[in-house]
């Protein structure tokens, strides 16, 4: 069996920055074990998979290379880009997912991709996690939890970018993840806020752009700052540069992306 794959960068206008994804289009799904080895071979942060329903519908599911993930942002951004700009795609996609509901896409003329997701704003939590505390080497001033992640927020950008990490606290948090975040400082004129993301119970160590968690991080951030269009960085080795805006009960993210790789995969 002969599939198509493209490797594709997001959240980034420069190749070998943002974060990898491979998109794999398909007539019809594979069998899972098949999927998950195709992301464990590919050994990015994920791998999407999408099969057409209609012109501008699709399904779409995301392996990372140790499971399936229920939510991604920049490998639905990476799918997008496949959509629109090698497989015909024209205006608004949308993608039917098994548990985040529907993701809608659209391109803008500039060549950013906008996706809109559901709000998905943390709680905060009262009794933090010990492995939590542990994993991380800077205190944070409060911590907050959604259905994805826990939410370290520190007090300064430098807590932030500065910060390591014991994977083997953090995967105890399973099925969650973690990501810290603060404030820009002021001089980061560009930037509203910036995170780092680990997910070592789900993928690995480190991610280097989360698309997903600004689902969460933008409505918290919007709070904390009282604006609705923010700019967001993700402070990762590779980093990244994310849109959001909120509106209702959405929130819109969105950035550029570039292709890497177009090839074949022999399965």
């Amino acid at each position: 069996m002969e599939l198509a794959i493209y490797i594709v960068d997001a959240f980034t206008k420069q190749q070998f920055k943002g974060n990898s994804a491979a998109v794999v289009p398909l007539t019809q799904w594979l069998a899972p074990e098949v999927m998950q080895s195709i992301a464990a071979e590919n050994n990015l942060s994920e791998t999407a998979f999408v099969r057409a329903l209609s012109a501008n519908q699709y399904e779409i599911r995301w392996f990372s290379p140790l499971t399936e993930i229920d939510f991604c942002g920049h490998a639905t951004l990476a799918a997008s880009y496949v959509i629109f700009n090698h497989l015909g795609g024209q205006g608004e996609i949308e993608f039917v997912t098994r548990e985040v509901g529907s993701l809608f896409v659209k391109q803008h003329s500039d060549g950013r991709i906008e996706m809109s997701f559901p709000n998905q704003c943390p709680d905060v939590v009262e009794q933090v996690p010990d492995a939590l505390l542990a994993g991380l080497s800077v205190k944070p001033i409060q911590v907050l939890k959604n259905r994805q992640a826990y939410f370290a927020i520190m007090a300064t950008e430098h807590d932030v970018k500065s910060l390591s990490y014991v994977s083997e606290q953090l995967k105890q948090l399973a099925p969650f993840d973690v990501v810290v975040t603060a404030k820009a400082s002021a001089s980061a004129n560009e930037y509203d806020f910036i995170s780092r993301y680990f997910w070592p119970a789900n993928g690995g160590d480190e991610d280097p752009v989360t698309g997903s968690i600004h689902a969460g991080l933008a409505p918290y951030w919007a709070k904390q700052l009282t604006r609705d269009e923010l700019v967001a960085y993700q402070a990762s080795a590779r980093g990244g540069v994310l849109y959001c805006s909120l509106r209702d009960d959405r929130v819109l993210v969105s950035g550029f992306a570039v292709l890497y790789l177009k090839g074949t995969a022999y399965v």
